[in-house]
């Protein structure tokens, strides 16, 4: 794929929609992939911080396979003792 000229989210769909400069687009369900990476409250948040301030590094994180990676490395998760 080419590079990226537009990212952002669009609330009323749920999804990022991206444009490259060679005129393809895409458009990834936020929620889907909420529902299939994201293990617990924690990682959850982390993406949707992710698609509201920062789309361009949810999307490469999605596309280039580190989305799990990063989630493991940037989310503090600590279960309750029982």
């Amino acid at each position: 794929m080419s590079k990226i000229i537009s990212c952002e989210f669009n609330i009323d769909t749920a999804c990022v929609e991206v444009k490259y400069a060679d005129g393809s687009m895409i458009s990834i369900d936020c929620t889907r992939v909420e529902n299939e990476i994201a293990r617990n409250m924690y990682e959850a948040s982390e993406l949707d911080w992710l698609v509201y301030n920062a789309p361009v590094d949810y999307v490469n994180l999605l596309l280039n396979g580190d989305i799990r990676e990063y989630l493991r490395n940037t989310t503090d998760y600590h279960p309750l003792d029982t």
